[in-house]
């Protein structure tokens, strides 16, 4: 079963895709934030042409595990997103995901010039794989 991952953030919304098997997660594209219901419909959209049969929302928690404003943001989008889908929606914990995926753009090897810009998609990949190497 495919699960669609959601980084989402205050100007943009990153999306990841894992492979048919769940296995293994991909980046898939990066949305501009609109507003909370037309985000949940683009989400919901994507998850449907994607085959997905799971969504994850990162939600970032504080050093003890408590819920950040930015978590409780999540968690509002998360309803919006039940709102538009009978597919079931999680939250898992983000944090450290965007570190995560700049340290693998330098592991990579990508210059310092192209690591500028948004890594959503790729945050979203790192969540998303997250969830997917706690799940039995």
């Amino acid at each position: 079963m495919r699960t669609l991952a959601i980084d989402p953030g205050e100007k943009r919304i990153g999306i990841a895709i894992s492979d048919p098997t769940g296995t293994i997660a991909n980046p898939l594209t990066v949305l501009k934030h609109v507003s909370r219901a037309i985000d949940a419909a683009a989400i919901a959209q994507l998850a449907e042409e994607h085959g997905a049969g799971l969504i994850v929302i990162g939600q970032n928690l504080d050093s003890d595990g408590e819920p950040t404003l930015q978590s409780r943001m999540a968690g509002h989008l998360a309803e919006a997103i039940r709102m538009q889908t009978v597919l079931p929606v999680e939250m898992w914990d983000e944090s450290g995901s965007t570190k995560t995926a700049q340290a693998a753009r330098i592991a990579m090897g990508v210059r310092k010039r192209k690591r500028r810009g948004h890594m959503d998609d790729l945050a979203a990949a790192v969540i998303l794989q997250s969830y997917l190497d706690a799940k039995p």
